[in-house]
């Protein structure tokens, strides 16, 4: 998650409205709405040991500051909850979920920056040597 929240960052808000020209795609910032709701999804889904569909808080996909706030927000919150219990089979498969579905995000990200000439973060340059 500290590797999405740096992304978003690190990124100036034009880029925000950014898509990958000549395929289908959304913007950088409905990307960050789909990680946002997942974060909010999957919490809810740890809290009742059960997937209970997608929901998402994000209501504008082009303010940087709203979405840097609530990538932090859903950041704590995921790991506030993660401290105070201990992880069952169910929740371990909705973890590895959300680390799946935050991951796939970062490839996507990463195709979004170099088809927009984005620099990476240094964190995403250690970790994805990109």
């Amino acid at each position: 998650m500290s590797l999405t929240d740096d992304f978003y960052h690190h990124m100036n808000d034009r880029c925000l409205r950014l898509r990958i020209s000549e395929v289908p795609s959304n913007t950088i910032g409905e990307q960050a709405y789909c990680i946002i709701g997942a974060r909010e999804s999957y919490l809810k889904a740890l809290k009742i040991s059960q997937w209970d569909g997608f929901e998402c808080s994000l209501l504008e996909s082009n303010n940087k500051t709203l979405i840097i706030s609530k990538l932090e927000e859903t950041h704590t919150n995921l790991e506030r909850f993660l401290q105070d219990i201990s992880i069952d089979e169910t929740n371990s498969h909705l973890l590895f979920d959300l680390l799946e579905h935050e991951v796939q995000h970062h490839g996507q990200l990463i195709r979004y920056a170099y088809a927009n000439k984005i620099e990476f973060p240094a964190s995403w340059n250690t970790r994805y040597t990109v």
